[in-house]
């Protein structure tokens, strides 16, 4: 049995009059970009119908964890305890060590807690190892139909002395976050640390291209965290296809084949991490295929700086300037600039859960480059769930 949460949002109402700050709607978050009428009619038309109410009547966010199959992999003492917590709506991960006492982890909570005074047996992780599927290469298996990830760490002889068993939640309603930017056909790129999100964002924006949007959607999912394990993926897709990947070393192939042998309209891929995968998504993005991407980072001064994802942004090459340029731009003769086009044309900021930062990223890049600070766009959730979009906002990662 599927256990669900529904957190009461506000539905997305705004002010008749803005200037910085909104209430989200998706046809003002729009006027950012654009002012294509047609577009914000879509958008209009698709909070009234698809969400189902009026503007006076509230939304949901909901929450689906599979929970009680995930706790079916772990010790008695440890499923009953975490299956009458408090918190259990909350649960992030549980850690079981060989030797070591089990852990709890939850979502706003630094630390863990453990969860008994005894340590965990080796029978224990055998038992845990039996009940989930076949590790692959990147030492992670799932459990078949749900989104949970287990992740093995190992001895030098190769057996398994640690699990990291992560919880994997889909969640419908978060999209209304970037729902307005998807409207616009461009790639987009996710980076924030681990934890924060990314994946479960690129779920949704999966469905939702697929179905609500009519897109040929091709998910490659190199370790079946996005459409979950087993080889017929989890329903929080939607109508998305799903490519598996048999070796993490293999995602820029699957990739390429995806677009060679499979017609995508739009291509999803999770942690993008090496140079041959952003080659991929140059060569993806250039063919006119919408990109949706992630990588970890927590700013995008993290991709500038990082020679293998940088080519993701543009890339960035020392140029010398004659001295009258360097006179006219008041800087050395020696500068850094982009120098080629970025491959998402967005870049999201993902600093927590309910707080994103959106770049234009040429624009952005570009100021960063010349020691500028950039206009931002600020998405965030208020104390009530709506979501607020703050705009033409001055970029400073510190700010948080």
């Amino acid at each position: 049995m599927n256990a669900t949460a529904i957190l009461t949002l506000c539905h997305l109402n705004f002010p008749a009059k803005c200037s910085c700050s909104f209430l989200c709607k998706p046809n003002l978050a729009l006027n950012l970009f654009s002012s294509n009428t047609k577009t914000n009619q879509c958008l209009q038309k698709r909070s009234s119908l698809s969400l189902g109410v009026s503007s006076s009547e509230t939304a949901h966010l909901v929450v689906e964890d599979d929970l009680n199959a995930f706790l079916q992999i772990l010790p008695c003492d440890l499923r009953d305890r975490l299956l009458n917590g408090s918190k259990r709506g909350q649960l992030l991960e549980v850690i079981l060590d060989l030797g070591q006492l089990p852990e709890a982890r939850y979502q706003g909570e630094f630390g863990g807690k453990y969860l008994r005074s005894t340590e965990v047996s080796i029978e224990e992780l055998e038992y845990a190892q039996n009940a989930v599927g076949e590790f692959g290469g990147d030492n992670r298996a799932g459990i078949e139909g749900t989104l949970h990830r287990i992740s093995a760490i190992r001895s030098r002889k190769g057996s398994i002395v640690g699990l990291t068993c992560r919880v994997g939640r889909a969640v419908s309603g978060h999209v209304d976050m970037v729902y307005d930017l998807l409207q616009f056909g461009q790639s987009i790129l996710f980076v924030g640390r681990p934890g924060v999100g990314k994946t479960t964002v690129m779920r949704e924006i999966a469905r939702v291209l697929s179905d609500e949007f009519h897109k040929r959607v091709v998910i490659v999912d190199t370790s079946n965290e996005i459409g979950g394990d087993g080889d017929i993926p989890h329903a929080a897709i939607g109508n998305a296809r799903r490519m598996q990947v048999p070796e993490p070393s293999l995602q820029h192939k699957v990739m390429i084949e995806a677009v060679e042998n499979h017609m995508p309209e739009v291509i999803i891929v999770d942690e993008i991490g090496t140079e041959t995968e952003a080659v991929a998504c140059r060569s993806i993005a250039e063919r006119g295929i919408m990109l949706i991407g992630t990588a970890h980072g927590e700013w995008l001064e993290n991709i500038i700086k990082n020679p293998t994802l940088s080519d993701l942004i543009g890339g960035v090459e020392t140029v010398t300037l004659g001295d009258e340029e360097a006179r006219a731009r008041r800087c050395q003769k020696s500068i850094l600039e982009r120098k080629a086009p970025p491959t998402f044309y967005f870049l999201i900021e993902m600093r927590e859960r309910h707080y994103w930062v959106t770049h234009k990223t040429q624009k952005s890049v570009d100021m960063l480059l010349r020691g500028q600070n950039p206009s931002v766009e600020i998405r965030k959730r208020d104390d009530r769930f709506n979501v607020v979009i703050e705009r033409w906002q001055t970029y400073d990662r510190h700010e948080i």
